[in-house]
C-alpha cells in the first residue's frame, strides 16, 4: 500500500485569489442601498416562486441537497480547475460547507450562465452523460441541471471519472454579478445526496494522497494572491505550532463544539449552555451567521451600526 501511495501525488497546492465581493464593489459605486432595495432574495422567493419552470417538481423530492445563500455574493475565495480533454477552465470556490461539484452548462440560459464560462460537453472526449437530473435550493432561488461524469484537474492532480452536475437552470441573482463559475464542494459524504462522491473523497479512493487531509491558508490583505489550498497534508511554515485539532461532532458539514465566546476577554454567548454551542467551520462565506439574540449581542459588543437596507457598518477592529 506504501509503495501504491508513492507512486502517485501524496501532497499539492491550489492558489487561491482573493477579489473584491459584489458587496464592496457596489458599496464602492453607491449602489449598495438600490441593489439590496430591488434584490431582496426573501422577496425573490415569496414573489415569483410561481414563475419557476415546470420542471420545479425536481427540486422538492425527498434527500435533495439544501444549501442557502441569501449571502452568497461576500464569497471572496476561488481557484481554478479544469475538466474534460481538452481541458475546459473554471473558477470555482472550495466550500466546505456543501459537497457537490457542479458548473455552467453550454446549454444553460439563465442570466447567470451568459455572464460565466461553461462547459461544452461535445468539445470533451472523456465526457460521460448520466441523464439523471438533479436540483440544489438555494434561499435566493434554486440551480437546476443534469449528472454527468468527466476528468478533473485539481492544481497537479487529476481526478478520474468524477461526478459533476452540469447547470442548465440558475434562476434569480446569487450568480450573476459572483467572480466565480461554479462549486466545488468540500463537505462530507454524507451531504452527497445529489451528485456521488465528493471530489475529496474520490482523490483518497484513487490513492492520490498521502494524507486524507486538506488545508486552507487565507490571506487577509488587497493582494490578487488570496493564499492556497492544500490537499494531502498540512503546511507547516503557514501558522506557528502548535496546531490545535478539534474533533468534528457530526459528520455532513465541517461542525464542532464551542465551548464559549468572547469578546474583548469577557464571556459573551454559549457558556449558559450546558451542551455549549455547535457551529459549522463554512469557507464558502466570510460571514458569522448565528441565533438572532446572540449575534446582535455580539454586533453590539464590536460596535456595529445597523442600516436601513438590513446590512451593519463595521468598525476596524483587530481579530
Amino acid at each position: 500500500e506504501k509503495m501504491f501511495l508513492e507512486q502517485h501525488f501524496s501532497c499539492f497546492r491550489v492558489p487561491l485569489s482573493r477579489l473584491p465581493s459584489v458587496r464592496s464593489r457596489l458599496r464602492a459605486a453607491n449602489q449598495l442601498d438600490e441593489f439590496l432595495r430591488e434584490h431582496q432574495p426573501d422577496a425573490f422567493s415569496r414573489r415569483y416562486a410561481q414563475c419557476y419552470p415546470a420542471a420545479q417538481h425536481y427540486l422538492r423530492m425527498d434527500g435533495r441537497s439544501t444549501e442557502r445563500l441569501y449571502n452568497f455574493m461576500d464569497a471572496q475565495f476561488f481557484g481554478q480547475i479544469s475538466l474534460g480533454k481538452p481541458e475546459q477552465n473554471f473558477t470555482v470556490v472550495f466550500d466546505t460547507g456543501s459537497t457537490d461539484l457542479w458548473v455552467p452548462s453550454s446549454y444553460c440560459v439563465s442570466q447567470a450562465c451568459a455572464m460565466h464560462h461553461k462547459f461544452k460537453a461535445f468539445e470533451s472526449s472523456s465526457y460521460a452523460h448520466d441523464g439523471r437530473v438533479f436540483g440544489i435550493h438555494y434561499g435566493s432561488g434554486h440551480l437546476l441541471g443534469v449528472m454527468a461524469k468527466e476528468e478533473l484537474k485539481v492544481g497537479s492532480v487529476t481526478v478520474q471519472n468524477q461526478v459533476f452536475g452540469e447547470a442548465v437552470y440558475e434562476p434569480g441573482f446569487a450568480f450573476v454579478l459572483a467572480q466565480f463559475d461554479g462549486v466545488l464542494g468540500l463537505g462530507f459524504p454524507q451531504l452527497a445526496e445529489e451528485l456521488g462522491s465528493p471530489v475529496f473523497d474520490s482523490m483518497i479512493e484513487q490513492g492520490l494522497l498521502d494524507e486524507p487531509v486538506f488545508s486552507f491558508y487565507l490571506k487577509n490583505n488587497g493582494s490578487s494572491f488570496g493564499g492556497e489550498l492544500l490537499f494531502g497534508g498540512v503546511d507547516e511554515t503557514r501558522f506557528v505550532s502548535p496546531i490545535n485539532w478539534v474533533p468534528v461532532t457530526q459528520k455532513g458539514y465541517w461542525q464542532i463544539r464551542l465551548d464559549v465566546v468572547k469578546v474583548q476577554g469577557a464571556l459573551s454567548f454559549c457558556y449558559h449552555s450546558t451542551q455549549s454551542c455547535q457551529a459549522v467551520v463554512d469557507t464558502g462565506t466570510s460571514l458569522i451567521g448565528g441565533p438572532a439574540r446572540d449575534v446582535l449581542l455580539l454586533q453590539q459588543y464590536i460596535g456595529a451600526t445597523p442600516t436601513a437596507v438590513g446590512e451593519v457598518i463595521m468598525r476596524p477592529c483587530p481579530i
